[in-house]
């Protein structure tokens, strides 16, 4: 297991529960894979440097988690399929 942390951009429109939905979907997707989320922040709605599918904000949020290497793969495969996610990104934390 190694720490993560993974920065997810959403869609600015998304309301608080499709959000808070969304984001158990990933905690759930984490933990399914024997791994555990550690913390989540919540940075809100933020400007970009620059325009991303129309939009000039996103939802910011960062989860703190650990898994196993292999499954970073998979979590960026799940991600790729959510619209509402305009960026991601899964960095290693040591």
């Amino acid at each position: 297991m190694r720490n993560y942390e993974v920065i997810v951009i959403l869609n600015p429109e998304l309301e608080e529960s499709a959000v808070t939905a969304l984001i158990e979907k990933i905690k759930g997707w984490i933990v399914e894979s024997g791994g555990a989320v550690s913390q989540v922040d919540m940075w809100g709605k933020r400007r970009m440097a620059y325009i991303i599918r129309k939009q000039r904000e996103g939802q910011y949020v960062l989860l703190h988690a650990q898994f196993a290497p292999a499954f970073a793969a998979e979590l960026e495969r799940n991600l790729r399929f959510q619209e509402v996610i305009l960026r991601f990104l899964i960095s290693n934390v040591e």
